[in-house]
């Protein structure tokens, strides 16, 4: 069966039961992160990747591996560091010496989640090597390209306190990453209930002992993004988020606001999230609940504003506040 066969089997009503379904797979691995879940849930159905920011054991590589145990799909990590190569991740040409040929050995970034451990941890050189594989979903060694697997998604990690040996990354790769979630300190009630699972026997090496299975697969996830292709967003809601990005270009804390690619990827988001809602059409609502985590890393703060507090969360605020909603 072809992929739009397999597609055409799963209807939309299927296929978003199934993503419900997921989410509370997931929950079974990861305490008090629905948000996130939902956020890479997103991410996978717009195919595009997210960034993931927290401290050290907030469950980040948990989350990760839990969604792909639970979506079937197939998932690497790579742990960036100093002196990680470009063609550690995507692969290089090796000599076989019984052929006297260079036989091309695929790097871990050919799998469909890609969990990038601590991307900012490694040098621009390293970092750049992901550029053609968000962007183009191949990868060119020698000149030659090669596809990648159908979904990819990226899904990098990084630490917002530890600054030391690090190197942020600039803005045109920021900008791939179709979300930015912040993943907190759990709540007291979910950290109690995370012991209590320790306290059993849960062990975040084992999801299947866990209980999390596969209830989501490829299939599901093309039969979703073929129904959010689908999903409405009317011109005035599209005027509204034009105006939100524009306002971020005009805030004073703001040295470089939201991007058009931006202001299309708040739209691709609001309409996944319509979809999820078990709707065909967008709504202003839709736009504000994905403003924050679509925007907040694609904006770049004068260094006065920063020493003075000013937060990418808190512009955001004050530009949805601000701008007018469309009745």
């Amino acid at each position: 069966m072809t992929s739009d066969e397999a597609t055409a089997a799963v209807g939309p009503e299927e296929a978003r039961a199934a993503l419900t379904a997921l989410r509370r797979e997931v929950a079974k691995a990861v305490v008090g992160n629905d948000a996130a879940v939902t956020g890479l849930v997103i991410a996978l159905l717009c195919r595009r990747h997210v960034l993931l920011e927290g401290v050290p054991g907030v469950a980040k590589t948990l989350l990760v591996r839990a969604v792909a145990a639970a979506s079937s799909l197939t998932n690497r990590r790579v742990q960036f560091t100093p002196d990680l190569m470009p063609g550690d991740v995507t692969g290089s040409l090796i000599y076989d010496a019984r052929t006297a040929a260079f036989d091309f050995r695929p790097g871990p970034v050919f799998t469909n989640l890609l969990l990038a451990d601590e991307i900012n941890r490694t040098p621009p050189k390293t970092q750049a090597s992901l550029l053609e594989a968000m962007e183009e979903f191949q990868v060119s060694v020698d000149g030659t390209p090669r596809p990648l697997p159908d979904p990819f998604v990226v899904a990098a990690t990084q630490n917002p306190v530890e600054y030391e040996g690090t190197y942020p990354l600039p803005e045109a790769q920021l900008d791939r990453f179709l979300l930015k979630l912040v993943m907190p300190l759990p709540e007291r009630d979910d950290e109690i209930a995370v012991l209590a699972r320790h306290a059993s026997g849960f062990d975040p090496r084992d999801l299947a002992a866990a209980g999390v299975r596969p209830v989501a697969g490829a299939a599901h996830l093309a039969a979703g993004r073929a129904a959010v292709g689908r999903v409405a967003a009317r011109p005035e809601v599209l005027a509204y988020v034009v105006d939100v990005c524009r306002a971020t270009r005009s805030s004073p804390s703001v040295s470089l606001g939201a991007s058009p690619r931006g202001a299309t990827a708040l739209v691709l988001a609001a309409r996944a999230w319509a979809w999820l809602s078990g709707r065909d059409y967008v709504t202003p609502d839709d736009v504000k609940a994905l403003a924050l985590p679509v925007l907040r890393h694609r904006l770049a703060l004068r260094p006065e504003a920063e020493m003075e507090g000013v937060t990418a969360d808190g512009v955001v605020t004050g530009v949805l506040d601000s701008v007018p909603v469309p009745r």
